[in-house]
């Protein structure tokens, strides 16, 4: 019996995880059986001691693997245990008490708003529906939040014009309503008009919401990609320029903006109010460039504060 294959079954059928992350945990779980048996071939999935796992995270480690990753296999490994054990094929979890390597926290990486309103306002689109397809979908990443793979799932069907919102796909096909704007709301009337005009060249029509030029079927996550990274390089000189990137954007935005974190999450879709929290350190790495930036005393040291000679003494 395999038993990785059968914890891959139980992701993929029950708990419906995606092919990509299925994929990525069989890696993990096939990594670390290889590293067991090349260290001791009398070893088993069930007789498995913690010294070896934390021998392989120091391995990892060793060989220049980023703590993130190291943790994210340790993970794996841990979740397989806890199948093994609630389905009782091994009596003790040689994972659960072992700490993963420390991880420094970066901040996510965004758009400034007014690099934002640079682009969506500029000229930088043509007057086709490959022009106006890429504006929205910028501005539907921008306006929202959403993922990358849910915006690509988004269907026609999932617009509600009157209700001015959208219904998302997320992960685990769990569905959440997302609520707009009126500029938003202008503009996808706009889009629908042209995607139809667009979508009557196809005998059979695509319900997708967003279209590709050559097929006029579903766009490709890589196509979705390469429209984000060309029109943001156009605005922005940071390296990192994904649809990913856009939902911080819509984050930081909206905490700078006032809204709640409890509200952002449920618009992100996050389970945990603890990832949507990275935002209040973005958006206070701005209050503090801010004030060095306004504040007469906040970068000069030595007591040398401003312009002395501004003004007359008392």
């Amino acid at each position: 019996m395999n038993w990785i294959e059968d914890f891959i079954d139980y992701l993929r059928y029950e708990r419906n995880y995606s092919r990509r992350t299925t994929d990525e945990y069989k890696a993990d779980l096939e990594a670390f059986e290889r590293f067991y048996e090349a260290t001791d071939s009398s070893l088993s999935w069930a007789e498995m001691p913690p010294d070896i796992v934390r021998q392989w995270e120091i391995e990892m480690m060793d060989k220049g693997n980023a703590a993130t990753s190291v943790r994210r296999r340790l993970s794996s490994l841990r979740s397989f245990y806890k199948f093994l054990l609630r389905r009782g094929l091994v009596t003790k979890d040689p994972v659960h008490n072992l700490p993963g390597p420390k991880t420094e926290k970066r901040l996510p990486a965004y758009v400034r708003e007014t690099e934002m309103n640079r682009l969506l306002d500029g000229d930088f689109f043509t007057d086709d529906y490959k022009g106006i397809r890429d504006r929205m979908i910028l501005l539907t990443f921008y306006s929202t939040g959403i993922r990358l793979s849910e915006l690509v799932g988004l269907r026609e069907q999932d617009v509600d014009l009157d209700q001015m919102q959208l219904k998302v796909t997320g992960k685990r096909n769990k569905q959440r309503i997302i609520p707009y704007g009126d500029e938003y709301g202008d503009s996808l009337r706009s889009y629908l008009r042209e995607r139809e005009n667009f979508a009557q060249q196809q005998a059979a029509a695509d319900p997708s919401l967003f279209l590709d030029i050559k097929t006029r079927r579903q766009m490709k996550p890589v196509s979705v990609r390469t429209v984000v990274k060309k029109y943001l390089s156009l605005v922005t000189t940071q390296r990192r320029n994904s649809p990913h990137v856009l939902r911080h954007t819509f984050a930081t935005a909206m905490l700078n903006h006032q809204a709640d974190l409890q509200s952002v999450k449920e618009l992100l879709g996050h389970e945990s109010l603890s990832t949507t929290e990275i935002y209040t350190h973005t958006t206070f790495e701005q209050l503090k460039e801010m004030y060095n930036q306004a504040h007469p005393r906040a970068k000069t040291k030595g007591g040398n504060y401003g312009n002395q000679n501004s003004g007359n003494p008392l």
